[in-house]
This record gives C-alpha cells, structure tokens and sequence, in this order.
C-alpha cells in the first residue's frame, strides 16, 4: 500500500488549500480514508475521515471527500488559522495494518 500526499504549501490566514492523497497498492473502495495532523511538539490527531460509503467526518472547517474512480482522497481546509499550521497525513488500515504517508507540510501565516 502507497499513499502519496500533495498540495500543501504556504496560505495566509483566511485562505484556503486542498490537499490530495493518491492512492495504490489496494482496494481503494474497501478501505476508509483519514486524514491527520501533527503540529511540531503536539501528537499527531486526527482532522477528517469518510467511510467506503463516502460518510463524512471531519472538524469544523474542513472537508473530507474521495474520488474512487482516481483512488484518490481530498481535505478541503478553509479559513485557516495559524493553529492548523501542521504536517497532514494520509492514513488508512486494515484491521491490524496502518499505513500512512509521508505527509505534505502546511504552513499558515502572514
């Protein structure tokens, strides 16, 4: 299983930023999506999940959504505020393997 982060960057506070996470390596269809967190010095949390149904969770302000057809997730983040200054994650297991990603770095200020 591979997952590949993208899309991260610089934002000023205010703005907006879609990340992406591609997937390979299994069926995508069969597997929940999550997306986490780790801000430097914090523990990694997690910020958004949707089911193989597509379900949706997610904390206030962003939005989790999948394309299966591209075994691809998205985190839609808006209003960001310097606290969401983190490294987001892609995640996704089985019932005893977690995989992850490597990560894309997002990094909110003026």
């Amino acid at each position: 299983v591979q997952l590949v982060e993208s899309g991260g960057g610089w934002v000023q506070p205010g703005g907006s930023l879609t990340l992406s996470c591609a997937a390979s390596g299994l069926t995508f269809t069969s597997y929940v999506m999550k997306w986490y967190r780790q801000a430097p010095g914090k523990e990694r949390e997690l910020v958004a999940s949707i089911s193989t149904g597509g379900t949706a969770n997610s904390v206030p302000r962003f939005f989790i959504s999948r394309d299966n057809a591209r075994n691809s997730a998205y985190l839609l983040m808006n209003s960001l505020k310097s606290e969401d200054t983190a490294k987001y994650y892609c995640s996704t297991e089985t019932g005893i393997l977690k995989y992850w990603g490597q990560g894309t770095q997002v990094t909110v200020s003026s």
